[in-house]
């Protein structure tokens, strides 16, 4: 078990949560989590749709998985899988959704991660994102374990 890591982001604009989410996407391949936690309105989805659209080899459009519960995406590097599992009322439908074979070879964004239970990769990098002050603002705190991420966030920072 590796020594959890914590940066927290003051991001001033919903174009600021898009910004972070560009500089982290290059860093991302295949077999990376990301687990994206806040309340509704925090800013998962555009969080989400910002990373998706900058690593996708030709644009599209990248609707809310709320209804479908996962989007798939052909990237550049990897397949893009972007699940919003709010909606899931048991840990079984996980498998039913083929997140945890995703998990194994894809890039996957997760949105409402507690709904994994214990199935959420102990790798996995975790984005909460929370109102700030001023009405746009939010607050980006990112905690992982995996060493990997260390490395990878600092030189995304440095960008």
């Amino acid at each position: 078990m590796h020594t959890p890591h914590t940066r927290t982001l003051a991001l001033a604009s919903p174009e600021q949560t898009c910004a972070a989410a560009q500089t982290l996407a290059p860093f991302l391949v295949a077999g990376d989590v990301v687990l994206l936690t806040g309340d509704i309105g925090a800013g998962k989805t555009h969080f989400a749709r910002c990373m998706i659209q900058s690593l996708l080899a030709i644009p599209e459009d990248v609707p809310s998985p709320t209804f479908t519960l996962v989007q798939t995406y052909p990237g550049r590097e990897a397949e893009i899988w972007h699940a919003d599992l709010y909606r899931l009322t048991d840990t079984n439908e996980v498998f039913e959704l083929g997140l945890i074979d995703a998990f194994e070879s894809a890039i996957c964004l997760i949105e409402w991660p507690d709904r994994l239970g214990d199935l959420a990769p102990q790798s996995a990098l975790h984005i909460t994102l929370s109102p700030a002050v001023e009405p746009d603002a939010r607050m980006m705190t990112l905690e992982w374990q995996n060493p990997v991420w260390t490395r990878r966030i600092a030189a995304a920072l440095e960008r």
